[in-house]
């Protein structure tokens, strides 16, 4: 196993720590809630959701956090500014993990952090996301707020190469930075089967030159793969999941957003026997530097 050359930022995040080395820090893993389409959700506008069928969700998660020492958070999505802001809330009563703050829509992620400034949780949000097209009003929000964590988003239109990805998210760091983000995450953009390795290349060497924390949506590239389940057959896609949510940790990745939360009963298991392996060698100290 290798080790960057560069010193490597950890950022403490709630309880958690983000960052480091190979083998350093178990990956920390982010599953997906209330997302267009989950079935817990019975109003996305609203944000009114099957309450007991989502804890299970959440505790779930839990259960294998502690089973394998990767620590977790969740990412959750949420339509409206009413349903934004009920969704936090309710998560945040359930769990005491760092909370993504989602949408497609950048008024409702102003109005969650909004929201957590005014009931006290700003210190357990983050961003989700920044990216180059971003408007300066949802870093003005970021400011306003206090929020000093977010998912800088290495995407821009026709966006191809690694190079392209690393440019991106360098161009953001000055922007987040003036907005208080002084924890920045760099997710290097997977959209698909053959942007998973391109964006692995773009976390090495962002983890080289920079030494900030660097991760990705992985599971993108299972969803949006056309075919898959006619190809493979329903049961098949599990492995793909496995396989490209596990390859960026194989690479170093700190982060994974691993995808629909109902996935953590087998992302999980397979992330811990990569950092199971790989701690043994960083505390060795049986490494090649990069």
């Amino acid at each position: 196993m290798f080790k960057f050359s560069t010193p490597q930022k950890v950022f403490t995040l709630g309880e958690i720590k983000v960052g480091g080395q190979p083998g350093e820090n178990p990956t920390v893993l982010i599953g997906s809630i209330f997302y267009h389409g989950h079935n817990i959700v019975k109003d996305e506008k609203t944000g009114r959701v099957d309450s007991e069928a989502t804890e299970r969700l959440i505790k779930r998660q839990e259960e294998f956090s502690e089973r394998t020492g990767n620590p977790s958070m969740l990412d959750v999505v949420g339509s409206t500014k009413e349903a934004i802001e009920r969704l936090i809330g309710f998560v945040a009563d359930v769990s005491d993990a760092p909370i993504l703050v989602d949408s497609t829509s950048s008024e409702s992620k102003i109005a969650g952090i909004k929201y957590a400034k005014e009931v006290g949780l700003e210190k357990r949000i983050i961003y989700n996301s920044l990216m180059t097209k971003t408007a300066p009003n949802e870093f003005q929000a970021i400011k306003e707020n206090g929020i000093d964590s977010a998912i800088l988003l290495a995407y821009q239109q026709a966006i191809m190469t690694s190079a392209d990805r690393v440019a991106a998210a360098k161009a953001l760091l000055s922007n987040s930075e003036q907005a208080g983000v002084a924890k920045p995450l760099l997710d290097t953009f997977v959209i698909d089967v053959p942007s998973l390795s391109t964006a692995c290349r773009a976390m090495l060497t962002l983890k080289t030159e920079l030494g900030l924390p660097c991760g990705c949506g992985a599971h993108n590239a299972v969803s949006t793969w056309r075919g898959l389940k006619k190809r493979m057959g329903i049961h098949d896609v599990q492995p793909c999941a496995v396989a490209t949510n596990v390859a960026p940790v194989v690479l170093g990745a700190d982060f994974i957003l691993y995808g629909p939360i109902e996935h953590c009963e087998y992302v999980f298991p397979a992330v811990y026997a990569i950092d199971t392996s790989y701690r043994y060698l960083y505390r060795a100290k049986d490494q090649w530097e990069i």
